[in-house]
């Protein structure tokens, strides 16, 4: 089947402005994968093409892109799903280094104010076994652990755009993972970071970020169980 992308491409070397190019692919299959066809054109068509990617598999969220105005990985949308005309654009909210390529500092940074790893100061058990949860007490965070931070849900989401400073749905996810892990002893000051004004209060439930999250992570839900505890005090 034939397939036209219609990419965005700036090169801040020769380029004031960005512009799109076209590429037709004559021999395309409907089970091939945009990041297959983004390959295609940058080994056969444009070797200049610049886009990020690593694994391929929907793991690392290096590929995240905007795929026909929305945002997906591009190692997982297939032709079939996508259409024979596919547009592909950089991320939203986040300034374009080249081409594809956006620069993830700002979100990386806002990403690490929530302290996004494991706090316990605790000594061990006498035992010296490591520190037994439930499975209840596990499934409580089970699926805020899955995000790859591809940044899918961030760049999607219409408070990020108008503010950088505003944290963002993949920080919040980060910050509901370890607040409702059992074993975890910072909640308090992660929910003191996450009631900033850059906070919860900018999320207004667009439901953007859940739409875009490519692991299917219930977003929306996990930052209204963070508004809640903020609201009731109780972490539970």
């Amino acid at each position: 089947m034939q397939v036209t992308l219609k990419i965005f491409r700036y090169n801040p070397e020769v380029d004031t402005t960005f512009h799109y190019e076209s590429y037709v692919i004559e021999n395309a299959q409907e089970t091939d994968r945009v990041l297959d066809l983004l390959e295609h054109v940058k080994g056969y068509n444009d070797g200049t093409l610049s886009f990020r990617r690593s694994c391929a598999h929907g793991v690392c969220g290096s590929d995240a892109l905007r795929i026909n105005g929305r945002n997906m990985l591009a190692c997982k949308a297939l032709v079939r799903d996508v259409g024979e005309k596919i547009t592909i654009e950089p991320l939203l909210g986040l300034k374009v280094v080249k081409d594809l390529i956006v620069d993830m500092e700002p979100f990386f940074d806002n990403y690490k104010k929530v302290l996004p790893w494991f706090i316990n100061d605790s000594p061990l058990p006498a035992d010296g076994r490591e520190r037994l949860q439930s499975p209840e007490q596990r499934a409580r965070f089970d699926d805020t652990t899955k995000c790859i931070m591809c940044a899918a849900c961030t760049t999607s989401c219409p408070s990020f755009w108008a503010s950088d400073d505003y944290l963002g749905p993949a920080a919040l996810v980060a910050a509901h993972r370890f607040v409702f892990d059992s074993r975890d002893e910072a909640a308090a000051e992660r929910m003191e970071i996450v009631s900033e004004t850059s906070g919860l209060a900018r999320c207004h439930t667009a439901f953007n970020c859940t739409m875009a999250c490519p692991r299917e992570i219930q977003i929306t839900k996990a930052i209204g169980e963070l508004k809640m505890a903020t609201i009731t005090g109780r972490v539970e």
